[in-house]
């Protein structure tokens, strides 16, 4: 990898950035029963998850990746619930309650 790259991220047929640990997570989502959509709103979070009659908004990130200029935009004006912050796959079942 070329130096100053960013491993993390690639585009998605959409064009949106996928961060490489997305598939990982969607992964673990679904084997538990969960319906996984993949979301492409400029700012927007990137997963819509169902599980057990709940809604969930996750925004997906790697270990050390902060939200972008866009994203605080995009939350400062959600008047929905919490968006999760997740980093790997524990972090997405636990923020539905598989894990604890």
């Amino acid at each position: 990898m070329r130096r100053g790259a960013h491993p993390v991220k690639h585009a998605g047929r959409d064009g949106h950035r996928r961060d490489d640990n997305e598939a990982e997570i969607v992964s673990a989502l679904e084997t538990c029963g969960a319906t996984v959509i993949l979301l492409s709103v400029p700012g927007g979070p990137d997963l819509l998850v169902g599980f057990r009659r709940q809604t969930y908004l996750m925004e997906v990130k790697g270990p050390t990746g902060e939200l972008t200029g866009p994203q605080l935009a995009w939350h400062s004006t959600w008047r929905g619930g919490i968006v999760g912050i997740v980093r790997s796959s524990d972090d997405a079942l636990r923020l539905i309650g598989v894990l604890q």
